[in-house]
């Protein structure tokens, strides 16, 4: 059978086309699996790998531009063909350097060149997150640093205070407290050598108001560092700070562990302050003769070893409705717990009163 001409050249023209459309069907297929391949890659890169994973993409895309070698460069200012960053500003976040391939017009193929600059874009967004993501590890570690620096810093702050406190103490009860004594018994005649130029009324009066002075300076010193805290520990200055509760009226209730502790001098003398405020705010705001509870508790569960004050009186809405010194004391009450490791709660209860909570950790 013998085909004609105007057939045959159909047929050829008819194969011709086939051919075209299977070749540009090979090379659109070849953009897909360059950037599909490219793309899990970049995705899945960690910065411990990155640079890796970026090179051998590299090394792909030169592959399919038809070169053999292709290096990667994380300077802008590096030559070869820019990398640029996600977004607008046309920033550059690297180089590709191609032998024998300055840039995308180079490339012959309009969609060879599309994919080109696909790929280099995927490039970019990856190398941006993990410069990104370096930055922020930076900042952070940054932040951890200063934080640390602040809780050594604000502990050194409070252990020199309350070392100031404790010479304070010690020379008003070696010096003016003494002193204050010896007047009282000298205006009671209780010395040998009373003083007689001062008529016995007055010095009947004197004797009341210098009385009145060594009561103040005691309480004065008290506050200044309690001897009971240094001399018995932490238990029995809390039971001190709740008999002076209830020689105000208060009907105070005293819960404390039965664990033998020793407890380390920074985290006693927080624990302390953050009572004696605590005792300040019930005298300042919760009314006369509520009921308080103090709770002294220790355990080895996480978050089991706690200090609770709660008052039931009139309290108040919220820490911000205090009086500005109250709101100093209760945010320093929360320094002197993170210094120690520990945390603080203020909470206001519905039905009245105030629950002070100061949690730390067992390092006993």
């Amino acid at each position: 059978m013998r085909i004609s001409a105007p057939l045959l050249d159909q047929q050829i023209d008819t194969i011709t086309e086939l051919r075209e459309l299977y070749r540009a069907s090979e090379a659109r297929g070849a953009r897909l699996r360059l950037l599909s391949t490219s793309g899990r890659e970049m995705a899945q890169a960690t910065q411990e790998n990155s640079a890796e994973v970026l090179q051998r993409c590299a090394e792909r895309l030169a592959f399919f531009v038809g070169k053999s070698q292709a290096e990667v460069s994380f300077l802008p200012e590096d030559a070869g063909i820019a990398i640029p960053a996600p977004g607008e500003g046309n920033r550059i976040v690297g180089r590709i350097h191609i032998d024998g391939l300055t840039g995308l017009e180079q490339i012959v193929d309009r969609e060879d060149a599309e994919a080109f600059r696909m790929h280099l874009e995927l490039m970019g967004a990856t190398i941006a997150r993990m410069n990104d993501a370096h930055d922020r590890d930076r900042l952070l570690n940054t932040l951890q640093e200063r934080e640390l620096r602040l809780e050594y810093l604000v502990g050194r702050m409070f252990s020199t205070q309350e070392e100031e406190r404790r010479r304070v103490s010690q020379e008003l009860h070696d010096g003016v407290a003494q002193t204050a004594t010896a007047l009282v018994r000298i205006l009671e005649g209780t010395t040998t050598q009373p003083n007689a130029d001062i008529p016995a009324a007055e010095r009947v009066k004197l004797a009341a108001i210098a009385r009145d002075l060594v009561t103040e300076l005691r309480g004065v010193i008290g506050g200044l560092r309690p001897t009971l805290l240094d001399d018995l520990g932490l238990e029995a200055a809390l039971v001190a700070l709740a008999d002076s509760l209830r020689g105000d009226g208060y009907d105070v209730a005293v819960d404390l562990s039965k664990q033998a502790v020793t407890w380390p001098a920074h985290l006693e003398t927080a624990l302390f302050r953050v009572a004696q405020e605590a005792v300040a705010n019930i005298r300042k705001h919760a009314g006369p003769s509520c009921r308080v509870v103090v709770e002294l508790a220790v355990s080895d569960e996480p978050d089991g070893s706690f200090l609770r004050i709660q008052d039931f009186g009139e309290g108040c809405a919220s820490p911000m409705m205090e009086s500005a010194g109250s709101h100093v004391g209760i945010e320093v009450m929360r320094e002197r717990m993170a210094a120690v490791g520990g945390s603080l709660r203020w909470t206001s209860l519905p039905k009245g009163g105030v629950c002070v909570v100061a949690q730390f950790p067992v390092t006993f």
